[in-house]
């Protein structure tokens, strides 16, 4: 027993060595402290902190850094800087690439001039020690992104050109550190920035050539596979971490170009993108800052003025420096005031690089005790500083503005919502996943998945298979944090089921598949769709989903003349843009001038960052004219029309058939706007009668004719 006792007391020996211990505090300390300081309106990540403070070497020595901490921490801090890659919308980044720039030149030469006067006039360090220092004032980590990213504000004009800049001064920074450390040996030479330069370009070369082949290759092929895609991704982390280290730069600038390569094949709102944010989130980011705490020694303070100089003189003039940089910005390209503390919150803080940077010139002689310790206290403010500075900016910011593009509630149950009927369960995940990227984040409502079950001796054995049937896709929705509401109804007619269904729930959108191509069976279900379509009054997505959404290039709109006038206009026009956001793709438009005037009106007016390109269309009977300039890897979307609505046209009719003929190997959507009431009452018996059918078949014969003499 006594034996027993002692193996007991020894593992609560400090520092802990038990791993099951070690890892146990850490947990609890991740679990606790941004919950107890809460209360305190303090921002979790100064908790995590604090908490490393305490726990550490210099605080309580409850915990040493040891090698499974170091691997935890090292993880963590490379996917702070994988998630920010991740989360940069590349098309809003594409747009303002230039105000990235700039930012980047102001954040990188500002802090640097001011630390370089520093340390070489006031604290009087040498030209080597001094510019490596001042190099330290130009770097920052986006200590302060899970916030932005918890307050769902990354698209903001303002994180995107941060995180755009931060690549730009991190790997400048990165380079002056290997250039001083090549000084400082002796061996800056002619041949050291050939061999920079040539290992630069090919770690960039196989990330943004070689990484996005092999990926799209790999979710194509094991698209069933959703852990082995998370496995994957890491592997690409770390691979590049590593290429970087190779190439003369630190693993985070390999981290966040990995990111970038990845950007465009993981949508937002995937399951992938989920599973990503919060193992990060809940595990390997709060271990990094609880390291970062470790390393600082708050005693630095108590072992002469000396200390206590420099680190006043570090904190403050890369604090200036930084402000300095935010303040230019917002005046050089107007922005608010929340803008520019928005802007310096996730600049100011100095972590991951600055520690590189400085512990290398400290362990080659560079640098002194003195600068290690006053940059531990300068990472310590700063990490609080900036943890403050972004939670005040971003809840400022989501008051002032619409973050999320949201259409505006129309009904007293909540916001839009989205129904998808299904005949078979063949198709439906990868409706599902169709229905999960255009949904509106701020919607209460959930996707309803909605089977209707014919009225007959067997139909209460037919919906309790069915509703067993379609509890994994409630799984589905819930890998990506999205509702799904399951209905299996019993109706005489499916068609009449559907439309009560719709009109129960307030449905603002029909996802429905492909109807088939040949057979009698595949004829009634594809005259089914048609009876859906004539007799539910709803936006109406009809979709065929065969490939993977990673292989899309691009996305193809179609669109017939004053599509614009039709009442389901504004809502399907910003689901496409939402989904070229989400999947990072231009869009390319065949149309008339008026429909691409009100296509434009919208992406200005919510604020989308998508790449448009427009093409005159007119010739529907020709439609030869819009395949030649559409491939394979292109998403086809057709806006079609009812025949009452005002924006019909005859050659919308079997234009099932017409696009399978020409476009069978793209994906593809027709759309059906909700008609314009006023027009379908006005117009309905006029649109119904034989006039009306004596006019089509008059201009059919006409077009005709047409084509025989225009003919070569």
């Amino acid at each position: 027993m006594k034996s027993f006792f002692q193996d007991l007391l020894s593992d609560f020996t400090l520092p802990l060595g038990n791993p099951v211990l070690v890892f146990s505090l850490i947990l609890l300390i991740i679990l606790l402290s941004p919950i107890l300081l809460k209360k305190l309106k303090i921002p979790g990540i100064i908790g995590l902190i604090i908490s490393g403070v305490v726990i550490g070497p210099h605080g309580f020595n409850i915990l040493e850094k040891n090698s499974a901490v170091e691997l935890f921490s090292t993880i963590g801090m490379l996917y702070i800087m994988f998630i920010a890659g991740l989360d940069l919308n590349i098309g809003q980044f594409r747009l303002n690439r230039n105000k990235s720039f700039v930012f980047g030149v102001f954040t990188f030469s500002l802090p640097l001039l001011i630390g370089f006067t520093l340390c070489y006039y006031l604290l009087g360090y040498n030209f080597n020690a001094s510019l490596l220092t001042a190099s330290m004032f130009a770097t920052h980590t986006l200590v302060a992104y899970p916030i932005v990213s918890k307050m769902g504000i990354t698209k903001n004009e303002a994180v995107a050109i941060t995180v755009g800049g931060t690549i730009l001064t991190d790997t400048a920074v990165l380079m002056i550190l290997a250039i001083i450390i090549g000084n400082s040996n002796g061996n800056l030479s002619t041949e050291f920035f050939i061999r920079l330069g040539i290992s630069f370009c090919l770690f960039l070369f196989i990330m943004f050539f070689l990484i996005p082949k092999v990926a799209r290759w790999f979710f194509r092929k094991l698209e069933s596979e959703k852990h082995a895609h998370y496995i994957f991704v890491l592997a690409v982390m770390f691979f590049a971490a590593f290429l970087a280290e190779t190439s003369g730069l630190e693993p985070i600038i390999g981290a966040f170009i990995a990111g970038l390569a990845l950007n465009p094949l993981i949508p937002r709102s995937s399951a992938l993108m989920n599973r990503i944010e919060f193992n990060g989130n809940a595990l390997f980011i709060p271990f990094f800052l609880i390291s970062v705490g470790m390393i600082v020694d708050v005693s630095v303070i108590l072992k002469g003025w000396n200390a206590v100089i420099v680190a006043v003189v570090l904190t403050s003039g890369a604090l200036f420096g930084k402000w300095l940089a935010a303040f230019f910005t917002q005046k050089m390209f107007k922005y608010s005031a929340a803008q520019r503390q928005l802007i310096f919150g996730l600049s100011s803080s100095h972590a991951a690089a600055t520690l590189a940077v400085i512990l290398v010139g400290f362990k080659t002689g560079i640098l002194d005790e003195n600068i290690l310790n006053g940059t531990i206290i300068l990472i310590l403010f700063t990490c609080i500083v900036a943890s403050f500075a972004t939670e005040r900016a971003s809840r400022k910011i989501l008051l002032t503005s619409d973050t999320d593009n949201a259409i505006p509630q129309r009904t007293a149950m909540g916001s839009e919502h989205i129904l998808l009927p299904i005949a078979n369960l063949s198709g439906l995940s990868k409706l599902l996943d169709f229905a999960f990227l255009i949904k509106n984040k701020k919607s209460a409502n959930p996707v309803t998945v909605l089977s209707v079950v014919p009225n007959n001796e067997m139909a209460e054995i037919n919906i309790l298979s069915t509703r067993e049937k379609l509890e994994e896709y409630i799984q589905q929705g819930a890998a990506s944090e999205t509702p799904v509401n399951v209905i299996a109804t019993i109706d005489y007619n499916v068609v009449g089921g559907i439309s009560r269904i719709s009109k129960e729930i307030l449905a603002d959108i029909l996802i429905i598949g492909w109807p088939a191509k040949t057979g009698i069976i595949n004829k009634i279900a594809g005259e089914k769709i048609d009876s859906i379509i004539t007799n539910v009054d709803r936006n109406i997505f009809v979709c065929s989903l065969d490939r993977n959404p990673v292989s899309q290039k691009r996305i193809v709109l179609i669109t017939p003349p004053i599509a614009e006038k039709e009442r389901g206009f504004s809502l399907w026009a910003n689901k496409i843009f939402r989904l070229a956001s989400e999947l990072s793709l231009p869009v390319i438009h065949f149309g008339e001038a008026e429909v691409e005037t009100a296509l434009k009106s919208i992406v200005k007016e919510k604020k989308f960052n998508v790449k448009t390109e427009f093409h005159q269309f007119e010739e529907w009977e020709d439609f030869l004219i819009p395949s030649r300039r559409i491939t394979e890897d292109d998403l086809l979307i057709i806006v079609s029309a009812r025949k009452n609505s005002v924006s019909y046209i005859s050659y919308l009719d079997n234009i099932f058939s017409k696009t399978e003929k020409y476009f069978s190997k793209n994906n593809r959507i027709i759309i059906y706007p909700k008609q314009l009431d006023y027009y379908k009452d006005r117009f309905e018996d006029l649109a119904n009668g034989p006039i009306a059918k004596g006019i089509e078949a008059i201009e059919s014969l006409g077009k005709g004719i047409g084509k025989i003499f225009t003919k070569e």
